[in-house]
């Protein structure tokens, strides 16, 4: 077979990773700089097919662009593109290994892949950012950026929910960014020994957002359900249907839309989405993935 050129949608780029940080019993964040040219920029929402040498790659989101989370198109002296951070739970083959790496090794990346949250479209409005576990990763980036340019929107609440204490990610970031002005409302389903915070699904979190519902966007990720409810609760408030967008999860196997393992009826999620309006991803969503 032919290689595939430099700068091929296919070809991964070799980024080092810098940094490992443990978020949970089974979640790492990397922190990755480029080995010499860098992909381009990417935009809060997207994700990156990472690659593990001599095991294979998957789908992961960017869990921080820039150094500040609201950098835009600069890179550190002495780098040659803005450091990223990814977060990755290991699941399989392929997640265990990224999760494995350490400082000085290197990982290939693909992309930036998909469409973004498009916060732009959504300058001056309140935001509602809602997380189901492991979906805060790829919501991080708003929040960041949204803190990183505040005059630019209106009330920040940033919804977080976990299966258990243990499962939330990002525990030392919740207290700053709400020093930096977001509400922070954190929910558990089951409590362990010494939680003092709340306990229960993600919508009761919904209903004591501090928004206006007329006039705020929506951006939410987690499992499913937990997407369906919330946007119903949304919504339910007063949140325009129009302006609640979800990050689908499906199995993505090439991230560009030829093998078609991600379709979900029209879409395929790796090219189409993964962030896609609630009307369009709502009917879709009772289809399981097999």
């Amino acid at each position: 077979m032919t290689p595939a050129p430099p700068g091929h949608p296919m070809t991964p780029v070799p980024y080092r990773v810098t940094a490992r940080r443990v978020e949970t019993a089974d979640t790492v964040t990397l922190a990755l700089e480029p080995v010499a040219a860098p992909i381009p920029e990417p935009a809060p929402g997207q994700f990156t097919m990472m690659y593990a040498f001599g095991v294979g790659e998957a789908p992961i989101s960017l869990s921080r662009i820039g150094a500040d989370g609201g950098e835009r198109g600069a890179a550190p002296a002495g780098r040659a593109g803005p450091v990223l951070e990814q977060t990755v739970r290991a699941v399989g083959a392929v997640t265990r290994a990224v999760c494995g790496t350490g400082p000085g090794q290197v990982l290939g990346l693909r992309g930036p892949l998909g469409t973004g949250w498009g916060l732009d479209g959504a300058r001056g409005r309140d935001l509602v950012v809602a997380a189901g576990g492991i979906g805060l990763a790829p919501l991080r980036p708003v929040v960041l950026r949204a803190l990183a340019e505040r005059e630019a929107f209106g009330r920040i609440a940033v919804l977080v929910g976990a299966r258990t204490p243990g499962d939330l990610l990002f525990t030392g970031e919740l207290e700053t960014w709400r020093a930096r002005g977001a509400q922070v409302e954190v929910t558990v389903d089951r409590p362990a020994p010494g939680w003092t915070g709340q306990v229960g699904l993600i919508t009761a979190l919904a209903r004591a957002a501090d928004i206006d519902p007329a006039r705020t966007a929506a951006f939410v990720c987690g499992p499913e359900i937990m997407m369906r409810l919330t946007a119903e609760a949304l919504t339910g408030l007063g949140v325009p249907p129009g302006n609640v967008r979800f990050s689908l999860e499906r199995n993505m196997r090439c991230g560009v839309g030829w093998c078609g393992h991600c379709q979900l009826g029209p879409l395929l999620v790796c090219r189409d989405g993964p962030v896609v309006p609630y009307e369009r991803a709502a009917p879709l969503m009772t289809v399981r993935e097999l």
